[in-house]
């Protein structure tokens, strides 16, 4: 049987670079270049500074439920909702194909080998 913790902390250190980069991208960093398909080069516009603190609020919950379906956090959130794991995993999942599929090669080369963890991670949690 796989340990779970180990995969879970893989993915919580991945995502929390994930939502340091969307909080710089919602507080004016220069990196739109490497993010939505690197339409918006440099600094994003107000309604995408919005919705890349929306992103980083749903990796944070991601992040969350992988932790407490692994033991380490709000134990009782996976023993009352353990199909929220699965949330996770297919998260990781369509993030992992769009990064594949972007046409930003930038973006491709930052985000698609962290998907790529994040999916493997979540999974092996959900598996355990």
């Amino acid at each position: 049987m796989i340990e779970p913790a180990a995969p879970a902390i893989v993915f919580g250190l991945v995502t929390g670079f994930a939502v340091a980069f969307q909080v710089g991208l919602a507080l004016g960093a220069p990196w739109g270049r490497f993010a939505m398909g690197g339409a918006y080069p440099g600094r994003f516009p107000p309604r995408l500074r919005v919705g890349a603190l929306v992103q980083a609020a749903v990796l944070a919950i991601l992040a969350v439920i992988v932790l407490a379906h692994a033991g380490l956090v709000l134990p009782e959130l996976s023993a009352s909702y353990p199909w929220l794991i699965w949330l996770a995993v297919a998260f990781s999942g369509v993030s992992a194909v769009l990064n594949a599929i972007t046409r930003s090669a930038g973006e491709r080369r930052i985000w698609l080998p962290v998907a790529i963890v994040m999916l493997a991670s979540s999974l092996l949690v959900a598996l355990a």
